[in-house]
């Protein structure tokens, strides 16, 4: 009997680990919001960035589909928040964490590929982040935005790997 009860609690024990590990990402609503749209207006700002520096046509294309993709994606977040009466970070706010977030560009390094290299691994971190949370939410309307937007990110991840390899290959034919 002490076996069994023995085993009853490790059980309720690792039962009750697990539903922490699962909820450890889940964000409430506010802070997905606020978070997303942070990293939504820092892809558009380092994208501005790219396409005001580069002299690659691919990299210009690229920037151009990430600031219209991130830029509605941020306005439709906006549009829940409203719906929801989230309380959302003030402009100013999630602008300077944006600027924090964009990438530096040391030195002797090409900005196209220091851009490239950021992108795919800000837009798998963004993609991650927005499957756990449409696995956690038990909100629709983030549910609906994370179906809709997950594909765009994933073509922005396609593009970013393709850019990404164009510029490790330039470096090693240049």
């Amino acid at each position: 009997m002490k076996r069994m009860a023995s085993r009853l609690l490790t059980i309720s024990f690792a039962v009750l680990l697990g539903l922490g590990a699962s909820n450890a990402f889940a964000q409430s609503p506010a802070d997905f919001i606020n978070d997303t749209s942070v990293n939504g207006m820092a892809d558009i700002e380092a994208s501005r960035l790219a396409h005001q520096k580069t002299e690659s046509k691919e990299v210009k294309d690229y920037a151009i589909v990430v600031i219209n993709d991130r830029t509605t994606a941020n306005q439709h977040l906006a549009k829940i928040a409203k719906k929801l009466d989230l309380p959302v970070a003030p402009r100013e706010e999630v602008a300077s964490k944006a600027k924090a977030l964009i990438p530096e560009v040391k030195e002797g390094d090409s900005f196209d590929a220091t851009f490239a290299a950021s992108q795919v691994q800000t837009t798998q971190e963004a993609i991650e982040q927005l499957k756990q949370e449409a696995q956690t939410t038990d909100v629709p309307e983030i549910k609906a935005f994370a179906a809709e937007t997950l594909p765009k990110l994933e073509n922005h991840l396609q593009m970013a790997k393709a850019l990404q390899a164009g510029r490790q290959s330039a470096r090693v034919d240049g």
